[in-house]
């Protein structure tokens, strides 16, 4: 049962088959964001380059602002058939619809860490963005990472994108933790995002996976990735505050 509390998910298992499950969900969880980042990040890599040369090379023709989503595996739509069927392919079908004049890029790599972001940002930053879309920290936190260096690489890459243009926008995705990683790392690394973004005045998305995280029919058979239905709620999650961000 999936309760909401102070803008965040709450689970309530009430047998011990459903905690046995969670359980397992959480094993799961750990495992498969560690594996997903090697073959699986290597081919979304290269689709990444092509799909920012694509819609970039039409940004420039149709004079087009661009959102770049820079992320993990949730943001590159692991595990669905079609990459526009993952959530920022779907934010563009929201802004086609509006005639609002923005091409979305989705940067998204399987098994990112803030690290491994910060290691690339300079790359992805070569290319015109007028909306940054931050989401990145769920791998650091299922490694065990320090919490003050996610903190600090997010923080890194933010310096980098305002350095590469103060006038970009930048929306920062919360993410929370699974219980089972503690109960004081989890609670600490959930107060990173908000934090980040009140000390940097940045618009935040308080988190992504609210309404899909935990609920069985919403994610994969691996108990973690979005279906194309959760994708559907993540999208309707971004654009709360992305629509905001465009039109104002």
């Amino acid at each position: 049962m999936v309760k909401r509390k102070n803008n965040q998910l709450i689970l309530n298992f009430n047998t011990r088959g459903n905690k046995i499950f969670l359980k397992f969900c959480y094993f799961l969880f750990f495992t498969l964001l560690l594996s997903c980042g090697s073959d699986a990040s290597k081919k979304e890599k290269s689709a990444e380059t092509t799909a920012d040369e694509t819609v970039e090379t039409t940004a420039e023709k149709t004079n087009a602002k661009t959102i770049l989503f820079f992320g993990d595996s949730l943001t590159a739509g692991y595990g669905l058939d079609d990459i526009n069927e993952a959530y920022p392919a779907l934010i563009q079908t929201y802004i086609d619809s509006l005639s609002l004049n923005y091409a979305v890029i989705n940067s998204g790599v399987s098994g990112e860490t803030t690290a491994g972001g910060k290691g690339r940002i300079n790359w992805v930053l070569n290319q015109k963005i007028d909306v940054f879309v931050l989401e990145l920290g769920a791998n650091d936190g299922l490694r065990g990472v320090p919490l003050q260096e996610t903190r600090e690489n997010l923080q890194a890459i933010i310096d980098a994108v305002i350095a590469k243009n103060a006038t970009t926008k930048i929306i920062l995705a919360g993410m929370q933790l699974p219980p089972n990683m503690g109960e004081a790392y989890t609670n600490e690394f959930k107060t990173i995002f908000p934090e980040l973004a009140k000390k940097n005045k940045l618009d935040l998305i308080p988190f992504l996976l609210k309404d899909v995280g935990g609920v069985p029919e919403l994610n994969q058979a691996d108990g973690i990735h979005p279906t194309v239905e959760g994708h559907k709620i993540l999208a309707k999650n971004v654009w709360s505050v992305l629509e905001d961000v465009i039109r104002a």
